[in-house]
Parts: structure tokens; C-alpha cells; sequence
């Protein structure tokens, strides 16, 4: 058995998923994978189930009736995962935009140099996007300057979604307690970890917008971010537990 399992949320990513199993797969250190299908009505899940034959004992399914966010896509694959016997586990898109070649670098940073929290950097060196607009580098690029200026993380990438956690890490933040559903998650993530003195480094990466199927970005997951960060920044000085 693996001790690392990469968690993948879906909606509708028939055009992604078997590829990025397989890429997952390829790599020279075994990861197993969690998918986290939110009923998509593309059959994502069905192709899943039939790789599932071809990879027995490495890929797992964890089917939801609905779509109700990144976030609680991620509480659920989390707890699924600490159930078993993993000591790393990963977030990961499934559109390619986290290149499946990164996953051993942030397994060596909490591996070999023993970081609790290694986040897939798009801005630790300058800004590692490709593909996306100038408009959509700029929002995500000052969103994360935004939340660490409110939150005093030392983090430049607070939005990352390509991470890896220590067993420890989530099971000492209390997954019941976390609010944002959206991006937002991965923002609060960041910050109970940081609260907890949980070691976090940034490991640079090149990040790669999706050439198949659609983005999931709205403009409330936008504004969840915005103003529930301070809400959230407020809420660790008057109400810490």
C-alpha cells in the first residue's frame, strides 16, 4: 500500500479523468488516488468504476449525491483518507492545470525535509502561469496579496489548490469547523494549518489553465473570498477555538 493518496474532486471531467489517472499513475513514486465525484452528469464517475478494474487496490471512488462545493468535496475525501493508513495526503485538480510530474516534489518537502504543509507555488518565483488571461493572472495573483496582508501568512500562493498535508496536520484541524465551500477553502486550510504552527513551504510550480472542459470559477466564489477572509482573520482573534 501507498503511504500517499492524491484526492481528486470532479464534476463533469469526462474529458480529464482517465488521463490524469494514468499520469498519476505513471509517475516513478506510487501514489494511490481518491476521486470525489459530485454525481456529474457526464458519467465522470462510470469511467472511474471502469479504471477501477484495470487499477485494483490504487484508484478509489467516493461518489456524492450533489454538487455542494470544492470545499466540502475535499472534508469528505479528507476523512475518507483518514480512515486508512495514509501519512500524505494531496489535493489535486483534474484538468491538468497541477502538472502530476510536481506531486514527488511536495512528497519530498514533507518526506526528506519534513514540512507539514507543502504547497504547489504559482508565485514563490515570480508568476508560473500559463495559458490564462492577464485579467485572471492579475485577480489570482493580488487575491493572494490580499490574503496575506489580512492574515500575515508568509505564504504567496494563499489560493493554491495543488498541496500536500501530513497525516497530522488534518487530523489535528478540526474539518467540522471549516466554513468556505468555494476557493475560499483552500485559503482557510491554509490558515488553521498556520494557526496550529504547522511548518508550510512553497514549492515552485508551473501552473497550466485546463484545455479541456470548463471552469468552475463564479463570481460568488470570488466574493467568498474577498469578504470572508476578513470575517475568517476576525473571527481567529475574537473567537480562536
Amino acid at each position: 500500500m501507498s503511504d500517499a493518496i492524491v484526492i481528486i474532486p470532479t464534476y463533469n471531467e469526462i474529458e480529464n479523468i482517465e488521463a490524469i489517472i494514468k499520469a498519476v499513475f505513471s509517475q516513478n513514486k506510487p501514489f494511490n488516488i481518491l476521486v470525489v465525484d459530485d454525481n456529474s452528469p457526464d458519467l465522470t464517475a462510470l469511467k472511474v468504476k471502469e479504471l477501477k478494474l484495470e487499477f485494483k487496490d490504487r484508484l478509489f471512488l467516493l461518489e456524492r449525491e450533489k454538487k455542494t462545493g470544492l470545499g466540502t468535496a475535499y472534508i469528505a475525501g479528507f476523512k475518507w483518507c483518514l480512515k486508512k493508513d495514509y501519512k500524505y495526503i494531496f489535493e489535486m485538480d483534474a484538468d491538468f492545470s497541477h502538472d502530476p510530474s510536481d506531486l514527488i516534489k511536495l512528497y519530498n518537502a514533507c518526506h526528506i525535509d519534513q514540512a507539514d504543509v507543502a504547497i504547489g507555488s504559482r508565485y514563490i518565483k515570480g508568476v508560473n502561469v500559463v495559458n490564462w488571461p492577464m485579467s485572471r493572472i492579475l485577480l489570482s495573483y493580488f487575491a493572494s496579496k490580499y490574503v496575506r496582508f489580512i492574515t500575515r501568512m508568509k505564504i504567496e500562493d494563499t489560493t493554491a489548490g495543488f498541496v500536500c498535508y501530513k497525516r497530522q496536520v488534518l487530523e489535528t484541524i478540526n474539518l467540522d469547523k471549516i466554513e468556505f465551500i468555494g476557493y475560499a477553502f483552500q485559503i482557510e486550510m491554509k490558515f488553521k494549518a498556520y494557526l496550529k504552527k504547522f511548518q508550510i513551504v512553497e514549492v515552485p510550480v508551473i501552473f497550466t489553465d485546463r484545455r479541456k472542459g470548463k471552469s468552475k470559477m463564479s463570481g460568488s466564489i470570488i466574493s467568498e473570498a474577498i469578504f470572508g477572509v476578513i470575517k475568517m482573520k476576525l473571527k481567529s482573534i475574537f473567537n480562536p477555538k
